[in-house]
């Protein structure tokens, strides 16, 4: 972890947030290449889960709600975990996290823990100007934000039943213990599908079971497996839960669930569909947590390199464009003339500094597919040479022909 971690901040990934006052724990700013990687998940993610469907729409929900859509929920009295503290150093830690708890016992001599004490995630925020302000929520999940527009989608399209309504957006949790790196988070985004279905309809858990899976393998993840929920560590909402995990550094983590909430939601929101409650089928991905899994499976050292083996879809960059050598102005007006042209269709980056081998490696190592080098032959025959990030293969290409090249490779 230590290696992506250094790589992220080094290469414009990921920073601390807040850095220059000391940072604030759980909270991390993403920089010029994290930004459109994470763009890049969103925008798949939609893709595959809104745009090719005609089961599927939209929504933006307020990240503020009405303080009666928790109660409503539930999550005022069972969004919570059990806190122990310690009695020495009044650090806190969540009860069912026994590792942290015994690594820390372990640095101190005869620790002594308080009992047990149910500690709610939800961050409060006070509205208004004059006191007494009102008491409001960041929201937790950003869930309710559809199940609230329920009525509102139904009212306003014509879908029908089954159906679903999908979501990305910030969520925020008091998390107790924030660490490893972006993974837990106290201020994170979420893509979220909820899929209305008939009750008794059970066959789309495991219908979505396995196409969440399949969209993470189609993009190149490995070292992925499902792990069902036993009855005690289900949500309140949930008849049944899986969990999709990677096989992290720090060991199998959850980082997408899929939830069969039954009516819990509906019910208690007092919503119908025709004359019945219907069931929903959530899946509950974290964006942040995706970024890292992904960012950590690419990550490749050669003899003489590090690579970022990320799929060319979530690449940051889809081609960096160079000339072979900076001092020469025919060859660097060609080449800014082919940067001009790719950056209409495609995120391109531009270096000309010390030698295109080192310039090769820089790429490689924040993931571009990609490489175009003008070189002296392309001032004879107008083509440029293209090289292969995990392969390191040239091939000849010609000027014209780049765009639809590079489009048909990101299909």
């Amino acid at each position: 972890m230590d290696k992506i971690v250094a790589l992220a901040k080094r290469r414009g990934f990921i920073y601390p947030g807040s850095e220059i006052y000391g940072g604030i724990a759980g909270f991390w700013d993403y920089g010029p290449l994290g930004v459109e990687f994470k763009k890049n998940i969103k925008n798949e993610w939609w893709r595959h889960i809104v745009q090719m469907r005609d089961d599927v729409v939209g929504l933006d929900a307020a990240i503020i709600m009405n303080p009666k859509v928790w109660e409503a929920s539930g999550h005022t009295k069972a969004f919570a975990d059990p806190l122990v503290e310690c009695k020495a150093c009044h650090k806190r830690f969540r009860a069912d996290k026994t590792a942290e708890i015994e690594e820390h016992a372990s640095t101190h001599k005869k620790p002594q823990w308080t009992e047990p004490k149910q500690f709610n995630l939800l961050t409060e925020v006070f509205l208004g100007i004059t006191e007494p302000k009102e008491k409001a929520y960041l929201r937790g999940e950003i869930t309710q934000g559809v199940f609230v527009n329920f009525r509102n989608v139904v009212d306003s399209t014509r879908i029908k039943i089954p159906f679903g309504i999908a979501q990305i957006g910030k969520a925020f949790r008091n998390e107790i213990t924030p660490g490893n790196f972006t993974f837990r988070s106290r201020e994170f985004e979420q893509m979220e599908l909820e899929y209305f279905v008939k009750p008794g309809d059970d066959k789309w858990f495991d219908y979505w079971k396995e196409e969440r899976m399949g969209w993470y393998k189609s993009l190149g993840m490995n070292s992925l497996r499902f792990r069902d929920h036993e009855p005690h560590e289900r949500a309140h909402y949930a008849r049944f839960a899986t969990d999709i995990e990677y096989e992290a550094p720090f060991g199998w983590s959850e980082f997408e669930g899929i939830h069969h909430r039954g009516d819990f939601d509906l019910k208690n929101h007092k919503l119908t569909y025709e004359d019945y409650t219907p069931w929903v089928i959530e899946t509950s991905g974290g964006v942040d947590r995706a970024a890292l899994f992904f960012l950590v499976d690419a990550y490749h050292e050669e003899e003489k390199r590090v690579i970022l083996k990320l799929h060319p879809k979530l690449a940051p960059v889809k081609v960096a464009v160079f000339p072979l050598v900076a001092n020469k102005p025919q060859l660097v007006d060609k080449a800014q003339s082919i940067f001009r042209e790719l950056k209409k269709y495609l995120i391109v980056s531009w270096d000309d500094r010390g030698n295109i081998g080192k310039r090769y490696l820089a790429q490689d190592e924040v993931g571009t597919p990609w490489c175009v080098t003008v070189d002296y032959a392309t001032l004879d025959d107008d083509t440029v040479t293209v090289r292969d990030r995990d392969t390191t293969k040239q091939e000849r290409v010609s000027i014209g022909n780049l765009v639809q090249y590079f489009q048909e490779k990101l299909v």
